[in-house]
């Protein structure tokens, strides 16, 4: 009878811990790309605002309204600023995340191992008794004598 990997409850156990760190790394690549994806839009905005500000400028304004225009667009700077951070923290985070899920990987690569050598000393051994029980059958089938036929004489 096949005995059943004795490390099986700890491989499931890393299996789902691997899957688990694999759906949170999913989450932290989203969350990176949306973070740069706001730090695009932010520095898209601030470029189409310093365009609107020349044309202004080249059309002729007043002080007070350039004033504006220059305190929002730093305004819009110390936002885009604000967002690098953000965006270099979530690559951070998603660097950490993809360690985390090489480690877990790691671990179930090699239980998983410890389970396919287990799965093929089974095998082997099943053959082999199987092998044995095939060998004592022919074994058995030609040391038996033939019935002989006692009408012959």
């Amino acid at each position: 009878m096949a005995q059943p990997f004795s490390l099986q409850p700890l491989l499931e156990l890393m299996q789902t811990r691997t899957d688990e760190a694999t759906r949170t790394l999913g989450k932290l690549i989203a969350a990176e790309q949306s973070q740069r994806s706001r730090l695009q839009m932010l520095e898209q905005y601030r470029e189409e605002y310093a365009q609107r500000l020349r044309e202004n400028i080249a059309q002729g304004m007043t002080r007070p309204v350039m004033l504006n225009y220059q305190e929002f667009l730093a305004r819009i700077d110390e936002a885009i600023e604000q967002q690098r951070i953000v965006v270099r923290n979530s690559e951070l985070s998603t660097k950490a995340g993809q360690e985390q899920w090489k480690a877990q990987n790691r671990q179930l690569k090699a239980l998983d191992t410890l389970s396919q050598r287990h799965d093929a000393r089974q095998r082997y051994r099943e053959s082999r008794q199987e092998q044995k029980l095939q060998d004592e059958f022919t074994t058995r089938k030609f040391s038996t004598p033939a019935p002989s036929d006692s009408n012959d004489e």
